[in-house]
């Protein structure tokens, strides 16, 4: 159930701005702040069944995107490998010194990296 939940919690990053603003309050208090279908229902005045017919068509919305565009994984993968690659560059940068190159490199991957985490 956990893997499911980061993986709602990154397509609704990733695709929340598509959802209309219910659907995302809905998504985001499930997913984000980790409330029940209950307590979903008492904040929103929706019926506790509402509440669960909208996630799970909010969820294959989601899901859709996913499948259609691939920007979560995109993501993921180009996240992961910035990160490899500033592993790599801070071992050159311990290696041979921070000449040049290795603070140019270093820098752009800090960049990379702000990028991707903001967001």
């Amino acid at each position: 159930m956990r893997e499911k939940n980061m993986k709602f919690v990154m397509l609704l990053d990733a695709y929340g701005p598509l959802l209309t603003e219910r659907k995302y309050e809905l998504l985001d208090l499930c997913y984000n702040e980790d409330y029940s279908l209950s307590e979903i229902s008492e904040l929103t005045g929706l019926s506790r069944q509402g509440v669960r017919d909208s996630i799970k068509k909010s969820e294959a919305e989601l899901t859709f995107f996913e499948e259609k565009l691939g920007l979560a994984e995109k993501s993921g993968k180009t996240s992961g490998l910035v990160s490899r690659a500033a592993e790599i560059a801070e071992r050159l940068s311990d290696k041979n010194g921070d000449c040049t190159e290795v603070k140019e490199l270093k820098e752009i991957l800090n960049k990379l990296s702000a990028m991707w985490n903001a967001g």
